[in-house]
């Protein structure tokens, strides 16, 4: 350890110790102590302003923050925060990982960090439940692994997404989709189409998913569900947000996505959006597909449109015993359209896919590409160069037509 951070050590232990916690100390006051506190070590060990400026802020991080943390989540080019251990911390930045020099000072101190994120959203973490998923505050997205699951200590791997929600606008700059792919989403959308979103992981689902919400019409009313609250929609007044919950030893049982599904049938959605579904909860969700809730979003782990409906026939039969001719019947009648995204080479995120389901022949699902990423090549810097093609046109145009979208 060194001098300063020697300093910083003692100057936080001796700050603890001297807080009284009977009352509520206001973060006004804390920082009155620690004014104090960092006032006398400078001029016991000639520590220079800048060293004194950032002794501050970093102790009042360790004590009402996220301590060495709120660096990086201030940083809003910062995407990925990855702590494997107290010793070891990565970050995303502009798509590209790397190692930063700094770490917690004990384990202890990274658990107690831990416990303060998992707090917050009413989720417990310990060595009977070593496993946790959590949000922050402004919507970060956060997953926890504790031991004795995590050999090497705390494991806490943050995702942060943009303060402001990216638009389709802002795709359409990024190149992650054309100006004409983008307009043909938004009558689906409009007309109450019946869209999953596919793509592994970083691949951009939830962001996407967000900017397709907008399309939204905002006479509405909707309900979101997810297993943490990630979703930024904010078009739409009549919006209605559900979390799920884990149980916990006081005896509050879990409340799944299954659960909210079922709830929100009954609290007169005109959609239901489903941040992802993972497991039996999607028969649920195609059942309300199904029975007059048009024009439902949700998103899914897959690596191709194909894929996307092995999943949801996998997921089925993780909730219900069904015949396999039954369940496909219930995808192709339940969804519209499946758009699949991917993350390339260069680190950007593409619309790769936008199929439609066009029907059941013969035991199988029939899926139609209507647009999709036909890649050119490499420019002098090594991105991607490619674009969204048009390829074959819609087969079922009847919400298109109900909507006023489309003349027959």
């Amino acid at each position: 350890m060194g001098k300063y951070e020697e300093i910083r050590a003692n100057c936080r232990r001796e700050l603890l110790e001297t807080i009284d916690y009977t009352r509520d100390l206001n973060d006004e006051e804390l920082q009155d102590d620690i004014d104090r506190k960092v006032l006398r070590a400078g001029k016991e060990h000639c520590l220079t302003l800048d060293e004194r400026c950032r002794l501050k802020k970093e102790l009042f991080a360790s004590i009402r923050r996220l301590d060495i943390l709120e660096e990086f989540l201030s940083d809003n080019t910062i995407t990925e925060i990855m702590v494997n251990g107290p010793d070891m911390v990565f970050i995303e930045k502009d798509g590209q990982l790397m190692r930063e020099d700094v770490k917690f000072e004990s384990k202890e101190k990274l658990s107690d960090v831990i416990q303060q994120i998992v707090a917050k959203v009413n989720r417990v973490v310990n060595e009977a439940s070593p496993i946790a998923d959590a949000r922050l505050e402004n919507g970060a997205r956060v997953n926890v692994v504790m031991p004795p699951v995590a050999l090497n200590g705390p494991i806490l791997t943050i995702r942060r997404f943009p303060d402001k929600p990216i638009q389709i606008e802002d795709l359409l700059r990024l190149k992650s989709i054309t100006e004409e792919a983008a307009d043909f989403l938004q009558k689906l959308v409009e007309a109450r189409f019946n869209i999953f979103i596919s793509g592994g992981t970083g691949s951009g689902k939830t962001t996407f998913l967000n900017a397709l919400s907008n399309f939204i019409p905002g006479e509405e009313r909707i309900i979101t569900i997810e297993d943490n609250a990630e979703l930024q929609i904010r078009s739409i007044p009549n919006l209605v947000r559900l979390e799920t919950r884990n149980a916990n030893v006081e005896g509050c049982k879990a409340i799944s996505i299954r659960d909210l599904i079922k709830t929100a049938l009954r609290m007169r959605p005109d959609r239901i959006v489903v941040g992802e579904v993972r497991s039996d909860e999607a028969i649920d969700l195609l059942m309300a597909m199904n029975t007059g809730h048009n024009g439902s979003l949700s998103t899914g782990h897959a690596n191709s449109s194909l894929d996307m409906l092995s999943r949801l026939e996998t997921m089925v039969l993780m909730g219900m015993e069904m015949p396999l001719p039954a369940i496909r019947r219930q995808i192709a009648s339940a969804v519209d359209i499946i758009i699949h995204l991917g993350r390339l080479r260069d680190h950007s995120r593409k619309v790769l896919e936008i199929m439609e389901v066009a029907g059941y022949v013969d035991g199988e699902i029939i899926l139609s590409p209507l647009y999709v990423f036909i890649e050119e090549g490499s420019d002098e810097k090594g991105r991607v160069v490619g674009k969204l093609v048009k390829q074959e046109n819609l087969i079922h145009r009847e919400k298109l037509i109900n909507a006023g979208i489309l003349s027959e």
